[in-house]
């Protein structure tokens, strides 16, 4: 069996004065969402600074009075969405030209419950914005209505059997909204008519996390049975289960079914993992993992594995 070798090659110690629960990339930045109230922007850009190879270039201060639990960017990195524990969802544009990012608007649970706005995730245009709730629903915004002070128009509400609704992605090809939910079930909706397309074969416990991959032809779904179960979007069927997860980060080749690389050195919980994208810049993969210690830390593949 091939494996690869990760090396750990920075960390940021004491990035947050709580736990990091999100984490999200641009080409040239990485975004933190945590139990503090601001929100930090560092540049992934090369440079020159072997000592800070990673500065922090803002803070959205204050973005979140009681914290935050999610963020998400676009893949066209123009635009990011942050969920915080008392229940609002912040959407935010990025200036071209100074590479800031500033409230674009925001959106509130009228119950002002953290559950009503829990997993986000933005369309690869940043125009739909979709968010979990509590009792199972996923909502999706037009965020091209988006204001101040009126919210955004809601196009869809996905209704499933009622259970929270902890991760959600939308695919790249904009046409599926996937979710996964505190019972283990995971659902795939169709965006065009707006009805669910597979009730997946589910995980029994909470899924934290799903994700499609980058053609869309699969769904990823992870949580706490500590099994990646993999299913083709196309027919909904489960066509494989990656085990073996314990409380590390672990590299896994899709193509092979099999894990390639371990990290291990952290020894409190790990909330957050992901690559940065790859530019013309970098030769090697790199991904971040943060989490309960409250730093970041950047992972290299090295030369040759």
């Amino acid at each position: 069996m091939s494996s690869k070798q990760y090396l750990q090659t920075h960390s940021i110690p004491d990035a947050s004065p709580a736990d990091i629960y999100s984490v999200a990339t641009t080409s040239s930045q990485l975004i933190t969402a945590s139990g503090s109230s601001s929100l930090h922007v560092y540049s992934t850009a090369p440079t020159n600074d072997e000592n800070n190879p990673y500065p922090l270039v803002q803070t959205l201060q204050d973005a979140h009075k009681l914290g935050a639990h999610h963020i998400a960017v676009s893949a066209n990195g123009k635009t990011a969405a942050s969920a915080g524990f008392g229940g609002e969802l912040k959407v935010w544009s990025i200036d071209d030209e100074s590479s800031q990012w500033a409230l674009k608007g925001s959106i509130t649970a009228q119950a002002k419950n953290a559950g009503e706005l829990w997993a986000v995730a933005l369309s690869e245009d940043g125009q739909f914005l979709a968010a979990t709730t509590f009792d199972g629903r996923i909502n999706v915004w037009d965020l091209n209505t988006l204001s101040t002070s009126d919210g955004a128009t809601k196009l869809r509400e996905y209704e499933t059997k009622g259970s929270f609704g902890m991760s959600v992605a939308l695919s790249a090809d904009g046409e599926f909204t996937a979710s996964g939910h505190a019972n283990g079930a995971v659902y795939l909706f169709n965006n065009t008519t707006g009805r669910l397309a597979h009730s997946l074969q589910g995980l029994v416990k909470p899924v934290r996390t799903v994700a499609f991959s980058p053609a869309s032809k699969f769904l990823a779904a992870g949580g706490d049975a500590k099994i990646i179960a993999l299913y083709d979007v196309k027919n909904g069927e489960q066509v494989a289960n990656l085990t073996g997860s314990q409380s590390w980060a672990k590299v896994w080749s899709v193509e092979r079914r099999e894990c390639v690389a371990t990290q291990t050195e952290s020894d409190k919980t790990l909330w957050a993992v992901k690559w940065l994208p790859k530019t013309s810049m970098t030769r090697n993969e790199i991904f971040v993992t943060a989490g309960a210690n409250r730093s970041i830390s950047f992972y290299r593949e090295a030369s040759g594995g």
